[in-house]
């Protein structure tokens, strides 16, 4: 949902964006899933370092500009598709190969890149762009994390937002963001309660409404700090 603000706000501004890769799953190597987490969210995370690793593979061979339609494809094949029958299979689906290899289609790359969903190798590339984000932050957040003007612009994580805005909108909220996260000041800007993410993956219509509000924890559902 963020990426595809960014890209709204960005089109109309007339930004570069340059795609980073983080992972939560690198992230929280040194967590106890079992005991911090609910249970889908191990492999959840896994799978996600899976599909980065097709990425920074892409972006080797293919450049940097080969990231964002990248990332939208991936989003159009995880959220954007009917409710599957099976939450539990389809949870298993996602970072293989018949799951990635139809994103990778769509995104104009090429389908063999699916070979670096197992290549470990692309972890400490990965993992030093994560840590990259978090010196710009601080360590107690998640994604996304977005710095403006690098190198010495500001850098933030979030906006967290669960709905796609209209063009119009996508830059009023850009402009209120990066100003907001300007000031030398600002600290935190903070809700527990939330909208559930309006993604069709998850039974949301345009027609349905607001989503129905979760009170999440710490910034995200772990169970315990």
């Amino acid at each position: 949902m963020t990426s595809k603000w960014v890209r709204l706000a960005a089109e109309q501004r007339e930004y570069d964006v340059e795609w980073r890769l983080i992972s939560l799953r690198l992230l929280n190597s040194h967590v106890d899933y079992d005991a911090q987490f609910p249970p889908e969210y191990e492999e959840g995370h896994t799978s996600g370092l899976r599909m980065l690793r097709v990425a920074a593979k892409a972006r080797a061979d293919h450049g940097s500009a080969a990231l964002g339609p990248l990332y939208e494809a991936f989003g159009a094949h995880i959220w954007d598709i009917d409710p599957p029958a099976d939450q539990l299979e389809h949870r298993k689906w996602l970072g293989t190969p018949d799951h990635v290899a139809p994103v990778l289609a769509q995104a104009g790359l090429p389908v063999d890149l699916v070979a670096a969903l197992d290549d470990d190798s692309w972890d400490e590339e990965i993992r030093a762009e994560t840590d990259l984000a978090l010196s710009l932050t601080g360590k107690d957040v998640g994604t996304p994390i977005i710095q403006f003007q690098p190198p010495d612009g500001v850098a933030f994580f979030g906006p967290v937002i669960s709905r796609l805005p209209s063009p119009d909108t996508a830059v009023e909220l850009w402009d209120h963001v990066i100003g907001l996260a300007g000031y030398a000041g600002f600290a935190e800007m903070k809700r527990s309660l939330r909208e559930r993410p309006q993604l069709r993956v998850w039974g949301h219509t345009d027609d349905a409404g607001a989503g129905a509000q979760e009170d999440w924890h710490g910034g995200s559902r772990r169970q315990k700090r």
